[in-house]
């Protein structure tokens, strides 16, 4: 061990090695030390950044690379959508959204930070896709000051079985670029939270893999076809990297942790 380090230094430096929580924080006198105040400061700046950061559609639509529909919320700006949360959560009157009963319809949403989507959304969505081959999908929606329940309005609109809607959770201390991926069977206007499905802290590095997030996806969407719901009533199971290639969930009811 470093003759310059404590005992305890040390087992913080082993945590933080697994870790990005913010954690041992060392102090200074009866205050935290410079180091690790200024290192409060970056993160709080980027987590503010993040939650300010505009969506780059076209980047975006053009590394999603296949049919995309560019819409909006009814928030008229971005102080208007962090005032009033209800604003997101449905179209703006203008939206033009219509489809013919596709099976799904998968919602890239700039959430509360547009730059996790903007940096994560294209391999998610590249990798659900290919897990996803045998369904119908609609064209990608891209959701500019967009929450999580405007995917019931989009799904709705679109007839679809079910809605996929991958959205920038909010900043925090240790993360500014997390992803978190909502699943809603029969989508329609005023779903509840409890009738989805969640996988969260989307990101690499620090976080669930893209591609291992997009096959645990990828599993709770066959689940909920095969039970037709989604939400409190389907189980869930993690997908890890050795389960990349066999995704197909048991029945519903059946115990993941059985024999």
């Amino acid at each position: 061990m470093d003759d310059n380090k404590t005992p305890a230094q040390d087992i913080f430096e082993r945590w933080r090695s697994i870790t990005s929580a913010r954690i041992g924080l060392m102090r200074s006198g009866q205050g935290i030390s410079t180091r690790v105040m200024l290192e409060f400061q970056i993160a709080f700046a980027q987590a503010r950044d993040a939650v300010h950061s505009r969506l780059d559609t076209a980047a975006l639509a053009n590394a999603l690379g296949s049919d995309t529909i560019v819409t909006h919320s009814a928030a008229p700006d971005r102080i208007a959508y962090l005032m009033d949360p209800g604003l997101g959560r449905r179209l703006a009157s203008d939206a033009v959204i219509a489809g013919d009963a596709f099976e799904a319809v998968i919602v890239v949403a700039d959430g509360l930070s547009a730059t996790a989507v903007q940096r994560h959304a294209p391999e998610i969505v590249h990798a659900l896709r290919a897990h996803m081959s045998d369904w119908k999908i609609a064209p990608i929606v891209i959701a500019e000051q967009a929450r999580v329940a405007i995917g019931d309005d989009i799904g709705s609109r679109f007839g679809a079985d079910l809605v996929i809607v991958l959205i920038g959770e909010r900043p925090g201390l240790s993360a500014a670029d997390s992803v978190g991926a909502y699943l809603t069977w029969a989508p329609l206007v005023g779903r509840s939270d409890s009738e989805r499905n969640c996988v969260s802290n989307i990101r690499h590095p620090g976080g669930l893999h893209p591609q291992i997030g997009a096959a645990n996806i990828a599993w709770l969407a066959e689940a909920a076809r095969g039970g037709r719901l989604t939400g409190i009533g389907l189980k869930d199971r993690f997908v890890g990297p050795a389960e990349l290639e066999s995704t197909t969930p048991p029945s519903i009811g059946d115990d993941p942790n059985a024999g």
